[in-house]
């Protein structure tokens, strides 16, 4: 099952603190520790909702908001997807999490979807679809890191 592990944002984090050089040393043996488990996809940072846009959409209607945000808890400072045999198995993982923040922080679990969940509506033909798509997104993005 993939999972999207979300670092929620703090008042610091949302400050625009930057994390301590002893803290970057803890995640990046943590994660270092996740690859080496098989669990690690992808995770990566945000900066702070100031930084940041909103589009609401309504109807036809599209509206654009500039950050920041008012309500931090709802925020996210940056995420992580894992690949794990079970939500328990990212519970644990969690637990062994050093602190995101200088401060009390809190981080959340959700599962993403997958093709199966969806059921008769997602056809062989939008799944194929979704196949190429992905396959191109990553056939770019590999080749903009070569240059």
């Amino acid at each position: 099952m993939k999972v999207m592990v979300i670092v929620k944002a703090s008042q610091g984090s949302e400050a625009g603190e930057m994390p301590s050089e002893k803290l970057l040393t803890e995640m990046g043996n943590y994660n270092e520790e996740l690859v080496k488990a098989g669990i690690m996809l992808a995770g990566e940072g945000l900066h702070p909702s100031s930084k940041g846009y909103r589009v609401r959409f309504s109807g036809t209607d599209r509206t654009v908001m500039d950050g920041p945000f008012a309500e931090t808890k709802e925020l996210i400072a940056g995420y992580w997807m894992w690949q794990v045999n079970s939500m328990e198995e990212a519970i644990e993982w969690v637990k062994r999490c050093p602190n995101p923040m200088s401060e009390e922080s809190e981080i959340e679990i959700r599962r993403v979807f997958e093709a199966e969940d969806f059921g008769e509506v997602f056809t062989p033909e939008l799944q194929e679809q979704e196949k190429r798509v992905f396959a191109e997104a990553q056939r770019l993005q590999e080749s903009k890191d070569k240059k």
